[in-house]
């Protein structure tokens, strides 16, 4: 036992006086002996036994008062069982992704826990909260009600390394108590290995009582036809109960197409036909469970010919015109001592078809055009200098022509996966004509392959950066070479190859991921661009690039939904923003990873449990009762006892 005031027991030398009291009391009397009171000797023989008898329990009472009295005020105490983590800051990590929104047996999830964190955490409890995205630092729970009661779902994923490694950043003198609240919904081991084993949190995990979900996971351009897009949605349901879900789709909130999608698999995909023109809305699913993938937003630009020049021999570039018509394509076809090299950077992409020398002039204005955005399309000519070739490659990575060889190969491998066939197949297919050539180059090259050889060696490879790539043939198409200009293959890889990242197919960016995008529009170096809708404005990072702005969004906008991007004056472009689909399915939980971990199925619980472990046992108060007691025991003696 211990005692806060320990200086208080020197008091205990005050029971001296009643017991000197007593003695006092018990003194001897001298005996007188009176004739008339003879016959009452034995009565008073019985008078003094009991009044000694009283006077010992008055004396014992009053010292066991005083004793209890004195201890009281020593405020004696039990040392707690875990007294050396009394002092510890506590740190509450709440999920606030979109999973949280599946509904528990008291609502959806994030709101039930933040209405128990509301009613359960102690007012004199100081601790730091952190979310997926937002911090609060030492505060309490009447400072920061507000903001738990408007708090919103995060677009960001639950990544709980780096919410500890932000609690680890911030530097105490003391141990740290860290309570998770999740539903562990893609919580994985790897985010479990910052963990110090001096600071084990506790896990509230609460459990959804439904996990079905149907989500819209894509958009895209299926078929391009002369007056119609053909749109196809692709949805993925989270069941086993596969019914029928109505699916609609808005242009600038106007409802234009309904129908209804019955999954017949977990995986389906639903097509819609609308006008060839600019689109600027969502589609939308009617589904009680997870609300934030019920929506897709997404835009498609008003069509914009592309500029595109060939340079190269006459003859050599008139299978290009074929590929790149008035309809789609302002072509025009230079040869090398005819180029205009002011034209370059009005461009959005440029073929060079077998040219035998490179000017190192033009070499430099192509890097350029490249880190702008210009896409670039290289055919080597047989008798081209390999050396030549390697220096512009070099500007671009790490490809680089090596021999040219005399052998016949047949081109057989197509890479379906490779961005440039996006929406270009409607299903994997081996059965064509294999084209051919009759010499080619060989080229290493870290980059993927889009067509292969037989032997697998590349016979086109694509070169990607942030805003553009570079393509490179490994052999000439002309026609006594190779009948590749014959295949069904070179209108797609040619018109796919010419299209820049500008306004091509369905703009439907994903928040958080960090992708560019390039404006054509030119601004001067006072003007800055903004992207706004009704409800959110916000200025994205941006670097000018000639006749082009690339704009980097990093974690914005906060909100999904259609924007628009303006310069000082007027509108520019529409732009369509979407929540990951990295919540959607409600599985993604694998309990055995938090069981060796304290876990609890409330916060009340766990301060409980913190207090009871930490708080030492106050016992004073007990002395106070039996002080009380004793004082009660006296005045029955004393009224009782004769």
């Amino acid at each position: 036992m211990h005692f806060k005031q320990p200086e208080i027991l020197y008091f205990l030398f005050l029971l001296i006086v009643p017991i000197l009291v007593h003695l006092f009391q018990l003194r001897r009397f001298k005996k007188e002996y009176f004739t008339n009171v003879r016959f009452l000797k034995a009565l008073s023989i019985q008078t003094r036994k009991s009044s000694k008898i009283k006077k010992w329990l008055l004396l014992a009472c009053r010292m066991l008062l005083l004793i209890c009295i004195i201890l009281a005020f020593a405020q004696p105490f039990f040392e707690s069982k875990d007294s050396k983590n009394a002092n510890n800051e506590m740190y509450i990590i709440l999920d606030n992704s979109f999973s949280m929104q599946a509904k528990g047996k008291k609502g959806e999830l994030l709101r039930r826990a933040i209405q128990e964190l509301l009613e359960e955490t102690p007012e004199n409890a100081n601790f730091s909260l952190l979310t997926n995205t937002d911090s609060y630092w030492n505060t309490d729970i009447k400072t920061i009600r507000s903001e738990l009661q408007n708090m919103k779902y995060s677009a960001t994923p639950f990544q709980l390394d780096n919410i500890i490694a932000k609690i680890k950043a911030h530097k105490s003198a003391f141990k740290k108590d860290i309570v998770i609240i999740t539903d562990a919904v893609g919580l994985t081991q790897n985010q479990l290995k910052n963990i110090d084993t001096d600071n084990v949190p506790y896990f509230i995990v609460p459990k959804a009582e439904q996990k079905n979900n149907v989500a819209i996971d894509s958009v895209f351009i299926r078929q391009t036809l002369d007056d119609f897009y053909e749109l196809s949605i692709n949805t993925t349901n989270y069941s086993d109960d596969f019914k029928p879900v109505p699916v609609a789709l808005y242009n600038q909130n106007k409802l234009v197409a309904k129908t209804i999608i019955n999954f017949k698999n977990k995986k389906e995909t639903t097509n819609f036909t609308i006008p060839k023109q600019a689109f600027h809305g969502y589609v939308s699913i009617e589904d009680n469970d997870l609300a934030y993938d019920n929506k897709l937003f997404f835009s498609i630009s008003k069509i914009k010919k592309t500029n595109i020049i060939s340079i190269g021999a006459p003859e050599k570039n008139n299978f290009l015109s074929r590929i790149y018509t008035d309809d789609d394509f302002n072509h025009s076809s230079f040869t090398i001592n005819t180029l205009d090299y002011n034209s370059i950077d009005k461009q959005d992409a440029i073929v060079l078809n077998e040219l035998d020398e490179i000017p190192q002039a033009l070499q430099t204005t192509l890097k350029a055009f490249v880190n702008k955005g210009g896409n670039l399309i290289v055919i080597p000519s047989e008798t081209a200098s390999i050396p030549n070739l390697n220096t512009l490659l070099s500007q671009f990575g790490s490809t680089q022509f090596q021999s040219l060889e005399s052998n016949e190969k047949l081109i057989t491998k197509i890479n379906f996966s490779h961005p440039l066939f996006a929406s270009v197949f409607e299903k994997k297919t081996n059965n064509f004509q294999y084209p051919k050539t009759k010499k080619n180059f060989t080229i290493s090259s870290p980059s993927p392959a889009v067509l292969n050889f037989e032997d697998q060696s590349p016979f086109l490879i694509g070169l990607r950066n942030a805003v553009s790539s570079v393509y490179v043939f490994s052999a000439p198409i002309n026609a006594s070479n190779s009948n590749f200009q014959q295949s069904p293959l070179i209108v797609p890889v040619f018109y796919k190859m010419a299209l820049s990242k500008l306004n091509n197919g369905i703009n439907a960016n994903t928040i958080g991921k960090n992708d560019s995008y390039i404006v054509s529009v030119l601004l001067s170096k006072d003007e800055i661009l903004t992207v706004k809708n009704s409800e959110e404005q916000f200025i994205p990072v941006q670097q000018l690039l000639n006749n082009k702005v690339q704009l980097f969004f990093n974690d914005y906008p906060e909100k999904a939904g259609n924007y628009t991007i303006h310069d000082s004056k007027k509108p520019i472009e529409n732009i369509s923003f979407n929540y990951p689909r990295t919540e959607s399915d409600l599985d993604q939980v694998n309990e055995s990873l938090l069981s060796d971990y304290k876990t609890s199925d409330s916060v009340s619980t766990i301060f409980d449990t913190l207090q009871t472990s930490r708080s030492d046992n106050q016992i004073w108060k007990w002395f106070i009762i039996f002080a009380l007691l004793f004082l009660a025991l006296e005045m029955a003696i004393i009224k009782f006892v004769k």
